[in-house]
């Protein structure tokens, strides 16, 4: 049976590794043409070369980029659009945690936060959404989905530059998403919480580092703030994906979907 997104162009950034991974092979399952962005040509490969084993008929290509260079964005998206044509899905899912007390946050590390998680969705979307309007006039829906965090929806401490670039994120979903409204093309926000990715197991490495924890406890300890008692898993962020991608989500947008195990219902 052919799937409803057979053929769609999608771009994942951070596609090398965890969410973004996932995500990719999700995509790909329904039949999507991937192009795979990230900083690393060699983490790219490897990641392409395992959704050819699961997924032997997948259209990929490799386009590298920083999504904080507005250049390398633009070139990065104009490849793609020349292999695959219009961009029908864009998941914005490249991100960095630095963590430091505020106090000891200089300017330099807040502005690297704002770089890569809110103004590079700024410049991905930027560029590929006047391709998608036009495929989106002529009947191919278009899907923006933002993936932000629980720390785009309430505070963390310690990581304050994150949580003011992530809540950026929510807030330009929510105001792309009305200006797109009555033009085919859905803006939502992912938001989950403590996943299991690079990003949770460089914070426990802080965890351990600095509180002498153990790796089980330091785990543990970001756990905790689940009610489940466990890690999100990247599948399930990517699970979250495909249905916002996939008919019948035409109605919801604008919004910011927690996948947290009930920590913000509390």
């Amino acid at each position: 049976m052919v799937h409803e997104l057979q053929g769609r162009h999608a771009i994942i950034t951070g596609a090398g590794a965890g969410i973004g991974a996932a995500i990719a092979l999700g995509l790909a399952k329904a039949g999507c043409r991937l192009t795979l962005s990230g900083r690393s040509q060699n983490t790219l490969q490897v990641q392409a070369e395992a959704l050819r084993v699961q997924v032997p008929e997948v259209a990929v290509l490799i386009a590298t980029m920083d999504v904080a260079d507005e250049h390398a964005v633009q070139a990065a998206v104009q490849q793609a659009q020349a292999r695959f044509g219009p961009v029908n899905i864009l998941v914005n899912n490249a991100g960095q945690a630095s963590s430091q007390p505020f106090a000891k946050t200089d300017a330099a590390m807040w502005q690297q936060m704002l770089n890569v998680n809110l103004t590079g969705t700024y410049h991905c979307i930027h560029a590929v959404l006047p391709g998608m309007l036009e495929a989106a006039q002529s009947g191919t829906p278009g899907r923006i989905v933002n993936i932000a965090s629980t720390a785009g929806l309430k505070g963390y401490a310690y990581v304050s530059a994150y949580v003011a670039a992530k809540h950026g994120v929510v807030g330009l979903t929510k105001a792309l998403a009305l200006e797109l409204a009555r033009k085919n093309v859905t803006v939502n926000a992912i938001c989950p919480g403590y996943t299991e990715t690079d990003i949770v197991r460089e914070a426990v490495r802080n965890i351990v580092a600095k509180t002498g924890k153990s790796e089980a406890e330091a785990r543990q300890a970001l756990a905790a703030s689940n009610p489940q008692q466990r890690l999100v898993q990247p599948s399930e962020v990517a699970q979250s994906v495909l249905w916002l991608c996939a008919a019948g989500s035409d109605a919801i947008n604008g919004q910011a979907i927690a996948i947290d195990g009930g920590e913000l219902a509390g």
